[in-house]
């Protein structure tokens, strides 16, 4: 990745301008719009000063989560996300290829029905959710912008908040660096409606009809009862 010509990557926001791409690492993308760059790292530039994730050790393991799971969907279910172009472990760089920006910025990062980019959007992101279903892991990072798209297909990232179906139980305490102030809000409305604490221990499941809940500003409430009857 040496000869590549990479720049900070970010969506841009109607109303909020340009915002950074993801919370927990730094995005980076290639000039030509061609790779993909997670860097696990903090880069204050990047953040603003506004880094989530500022433990070493917490960074290090959303890293580990990050190549674990990947790499699992890439063995099983390679035609569900991006080709991996290279590792840089020492760095803790992962390089994607990409057709373009991502799902959330080719919509102006606006809308909750994406047909207008891919008409059958929905169907494949169903299909996705499926086979994290059939493998056994729970998947939360479900933001529109954790979606590529090469030749008219899906293609996910963001495999760091994953968790297989026998680890231990979390509590939405154990994750706030991974939530944005903004989807923490509507998240904690939804928990007071069905009255669950930021402390209280619940199933991975509980927590992925919860978090598909978070999303109703991002997705149809078609796409968003699908999905949840898939859990």
């Amino acid at each position: 990745m040496k000869n590549a010509d990479f720049e900070y990557y970010y969506n841009n926001v109607p109303g909020k301008g340009k915002c950074r791409n993801n919370l927990i690492y730094t995005s980076l993308i290639s000039k030509d719009r061609k790779i993909f760059c997670k860097w696990f790292y903090n880069d204050k530039v990047y953040h603003n000063n506004q880094n989530e994730v500022v433990d070493a050790s917490l960074m290090d393991l959303k890293w580990h989560k990050e190549i674990e799971f990947l790499s699992f969907m890439s063995q099983k279910y390679p035609q569900h996300v991006p080709k991996i172009i290279d590792v840089d472990y020492s760095n803790k760089k992962i390089y994607l290829s990409i057709q373009g920006v991502d799902l959330w910025e080719q919509s102006n990062c606006s809308g909750r029905d994406y047909k207008q980019i891919i008409p059958d959007w929905e169907d494949q992101m169903l299909e996705i959710l499926q086979c994290y279903k059939e493998a056994g892991f729970f998947k939360y990072s479900l933001h529109p912008s954790s979606y590529f798209i090469e030749n008219g297909k899906l293609k996910s990232i963001n495999y760091f908040f994953c968790y297989w179906h026998n680890e231990n139980e979390i509590c939405v305490n154990d994750v706030l660096s991974h939530i944005s102030q903004e989807r923490q809000q509507q998240l904690f409305q939804k928990m007071q409606e069905l009255n669950i604490l930021s402390t209280d221990k619940k199933s991975f499941k509980d927590f992925q009809i919860l978090a598909l809940e978070s999303f109703r500003s991002n997705y149809n409430d078609s796409f968003i009862k699908k999905a949840q009857e898939i859990f």
